[in-house]
């Protein structure tokens, strides 16, 4: 279980593609450190194993008391995970700090190999070279880190050199948002479904160089690893002109593979098993979904998820489309963000899927 929580939606960055929207302030409404602290021992009602608190924004690094809130969770045996803006806040004496409390991994987010390609989309100069030193500094200070690579049309081609770079970097886990339009993801260019289809397959090929490489609303990609191991070594891949770039690419850079496939497909996704919550204690199913199920400051964050009839239709598989009778619709269950974002009903069929059910 993955719990979400927006901590602030203040940023010192102006990220062309932010979910949130984020300012440099802190908005009028967030939770008070007292509102956060009962929602940090609010999650115990999940039972054990506890959830994975991942704490995030903006800037978690953005609130006064974000140590005081990691340091009451870890006093609960609550896991987690920061997602810090690389930004000045970002202190060798705050990296320091996140050890200390137990803080095991930390998320750093990289969107090109290249300083032109990651900064048209940061929105902050020089802003490349200080992200591939916070990678190093993480690195060095014995986190597991790992990188978010938001995946759209003006990157899609670097991200064989993305790859090689994290390998050189020691990092070992790459998480791959695919790009919905929400937020001011909005003017980014999304890909299409054939794209999409290409691109997984690409990182199927990639977690083959010792790296966990999983997805953000790119559920189909479950179902893309499903089918890639149980027909190797043998099948042909179904997959276009892009997968063969990427894959070429991947191969000069990288050489032959090193591993096993390392590609990640756990059964959580929006809605089930992961849940989001934002700056002012409005849940939603995921981050990228803006359907509100409930607040905090009205009902425990295990009632609502419990209980809400959304989730309940997203848990038991009530889609419309090709998803209600996919094979794969337990395991891979379509993005219900891009359902949402593209036909305004979440239970409806994701349409940057390829895969017809028989």
């Amino acid at each position: 279980m993955l719990v979400f929580w927006e901590s602030t939606r203040a940023c010192l960055l102006a990220c062309k593609h932010c979910r949130a929207e984020a300012i440099h302030t802190p908005m009028p409404n967030e939770l008070t450190t007292a509102e956060a602290f009962q929602f940090v021992e609010s999650l115990l009602s999940f039972g054990r194993p506890y959830p994975v608190l991942i704490i995030t924004g903006g800037d978690v690094l953005m609130r006064s008391d974000a140590f005081e809130i990691v340091a009451y969770a870890r006093s609960l045996g609550i896991p987690v995970g920061l997602a810090p803006s690389v930004t000045p806040k970002l202190t060798d004496g705050n990296i320091a700090r996140m050890k200390e409390l137990g803080v095991k991994v930390v998320s750093i987010s990289l969107d090109g190999a290249k300083a032109e390609t990651h900064e048209k989309i940061r929105g902050v100069a020089g802003h490349f070279s200080e992200t591939v030193r916070a990678v190093e500094r993480l690195v060095a200070a014995g986190f597991e880190v790992q990188v978010n690579t938001a995946v759209m049309e003006d990157n899609m081609h670097e991200l064989p050199a993305v790859a090689k770079l994290l390998r050189d970097l020691g990092v070992h886990i790459w998480e791959v948002f695919f790009l919905i339009h929400v937020g001011r993801g909005k003017q980014s260019g999304e890909l299409s479904a054939e794209a999409c289809e290409d691109v997984s397959h690409f990182l199927y090929e990639a977690s083959k160089y010792d790296m966990i490489v999983r997805t953000v609303e790119a559920p189909f990609f479950r179902r893309v690893v499903a089918a890639r191991k149980a027909a190797e070594p043998f099948a042909q891949v179904n997959a276009g002109p892009l997968y063969e770039q990427l894959s070429r690419d991947l191969q000069e850079l990288l050489g032959e593979p090193i591993s096993q496939p390392r590609a990640q497909t756990s059964g959580t996704r929006d809605g089930k098993g992961i849940i989001f919550v934002s700056y002012d204690g409005t849940v939603y199913p995921a981050g990228f979904l803006p359907l509100p199920v409930g607040s905090i400051r009205q009902q425990t964050l295990s009632e609502i998820y419990r209980e809400n009839e959304v989730l309940v239709g997203i848990r038991e598989g009530q889609f419309s489309g090709k998803c209600s009778v996919c094979r794969y619709k337990d395991a891979c269950g379509g993005s219900r963000s891009r359902a949402f974002a593209k036909y305004g009903d979440v239970l409806a069929e994701d349409p940057s899927c390829v895969y017809q059910p028989a």
